[in-house]
């Protein structure tokens, strides 16, 4: 695998996976019919989060879809196994959060064109395999003892397509990559206290801008600051920083994480 990633063939953090998007405006998509059946999926048929009645299609949307830019992971073979969305509603549109969560009255919110909501994050039952994993597609070893410094690069040999938290890492890879083209500097999410912990842990510090309430089970409302994300994994992991930017690896840190990967190899078989 390390020669198709030098050679460009492989991506160096998710060999396994694609990454798709569908900008705003644009319902009638084949990629968004694919995501709506998905969400329809976990959230009407696995969780029962919402009515199956309601959806006669087998395609779960609501109003905040078409004010969304939705991205999507698929397996090498074109299946789409995980989804999430970065909501930029309207001035007449509360963010999905507001409908459900109160924000402390000392935080002032920043302005709205710079500023989007990730909703509707979800990873399909079939690459949520290990028991514990979250809804996120996260084990509880990651969200236990996983760090930022730890991620490495896939090392080869058996295919780990349903690996943890790299499905995740991708899918905000692109959220990352599409608010840095387009301005946006903050991203707001309802979650659980885990979830927001799991994220810290690949480089994504969220900081509570609320209390805790009971929307489908305990959430939080939380804030990011998207600028400070490539500062931190730069001081922490370096690999990973040039990763989400898509810029050139370091050869000496390339080597360095080929190197461990071998001698973490070599030592399991010990």
């Amino acid at each position: 695998m390390w020669i198709n990633v030098l050679l460009g063939k492989r991506d160096l953090l998710t060999p396994y996976f694609k990454f798709k998007k569908e900008l705003r405006g644009n319902l009638t998509s084949v990629l968004l019919e694919n995501i709506f059946r998905l969400r329809y999926e976990v959230y009407c048929l696995e969780c029962q989060f919402l009515a199956i009645d309601d959806f006669k299609n087998e395609q779960e949307s609501d109003e905040y879809d078409d004010c969304s830019t939705h991205f999507a992971a698929f397996t090498l073979d074109d299946t789409i196994i995980a989804t999430v969305r970065l909501v930029q509603p309207s001035s007449e549109q509360n963010y999905p959060f507001e409908n459900h969560c109160a924000v402390f009255d000392t935080y002032l919110m920043p302005p709205r064109d710079m500023t989007g909501e990730v909703s509707r994050l979800i990873v399909k039952k079939s690459h949520r395999r290990r028991q514990g994993d979250s809804m996120q597609g996260v084990t509880r070893e990651f969200r236990e003892k996983g760090k930022v410094s730890a991620i490495k690069p896939h090392h080869g040999g058996r295919k780990r397509d349903g690996d943890s938290p790299m499905l995740l890492l991708g899918l905000y890879r692109e959220m990352y990559r599409y608010s840095k083209e387009h301005g946006i500097r903050w991203w707001y999410a309802a979650m659980e206290n885990s979830v927001a912990r799991s994220l810290g842990k690949i480089g994504f510090e969220f900081l509570p801008i609320g209390p805790q309430t009971d929307y489908y089970g305990p959430v939080t409302p939380y804030v990011v600051n998207v600028d400070e994300v490539h500062h931190r994994l730069q001081l922490e992991n370096k690999l990973l920083a040039a990763w989400f930017n898509d810029e050139r690896i370091p050869f000496p840190v390339l080597i360095g994480s080929w190197v461990d990967q071998f001698l973490r190899r070599f030592r399991s078989k010990k």
